[in-house]
């Protein structure tokens, strides 16, 4: 498939990327400025132009699948949080259901299900994830949702949980190498279509755990 990446030059796209053109895909790495074209190149995906704030129709092209994984940042306020985790989340959901791109894997976050169970400081976060969320379900695309524990820049081992028992502190965590695997993998499991899936560090194989075998 061609698999269109928002947010491409972030922590999980640079991952993401060269996995896609590994597994046969045509990835497609959306990104906000023309100084990132040369790395989406030299990870396998064809750089385009797009602004979560701005215009980003074009960039979706051909696609037949999206990936959202764009991210405010966590230097930024809840305003840019509102306008790109949530606004603009909300804004590609319905660029896809325009284009009749059906396919359609998001990154959320844990702590999305219920956010304010989770720390004050990230519940604008949460919400903005959850909102998102509830929008794709709401939508009829071909969906998975995608919720990771605290990402980190470990390499990636192949292995993933789908259950997450405890949040608290920063004890769940998983490399976000791993979830972008999950999300190529996703790609080829029908049965993830429909799914709100946790994500953290475990021991079984990532296309095991996504096919129920966790």
């Amino acid at each position: 498939m061609q698999v269109a990446v928002i947010g491409a030059n972030g922590g999980i796209g640079r991952e993401l990327l060269p996995r896609l053109a590994d597994a046969g895909h045509d990835p497609i790495g959306v990104v906000r400025d023309e100084s990132q074209f040369e790395a989406v190149r030299d990870r396998g995906g064809e750089p385009r132009l797009g602004d979560l704030e701005g215009d980003f129709d074009e960039a979706l092209d051909g696609a037949d699948a999206v990936v959202f994984t764009a991210g405010s940042g966590g230097s930024t306020g809840a305003d840019k949080t509102l306008m790109v985790d949530l606004w603009g989340a909300r804004r590609v959901v319905d660029a896809c259901v325009d284009a009749d791109i059906d396919r359609f894997v998001m990154i959320s976050s844990v702590g999305a299900g219920d956010p304010l169970a989770g720390p004050e400081p990230l519940r604008p976060y949460l919400v903005a994830k959850r909102c998102a969320d509830d929008y794709l379900e709401q939508s009829g695309l071909d969906a998975t949702i995608l919720r990771p524990t605290r990402l980190t820049d470990a390499d990636g081992t192949g292995t993933v949980s789908l259950t997450v028992d405890d949040l608290d502190g920063d004890t769940a965590e998983i490399p976000r190498a791993d979830v972008a695997g999950a999300v190529v993998a996703c790609l080829d499991i029908d049965r993830t279509v429909g799914e709100t899936m946790h994500l953290t560090s475990g021991e079984t194989p990532i296309e095991r755990a996504l096919c129920g075998d966790d």
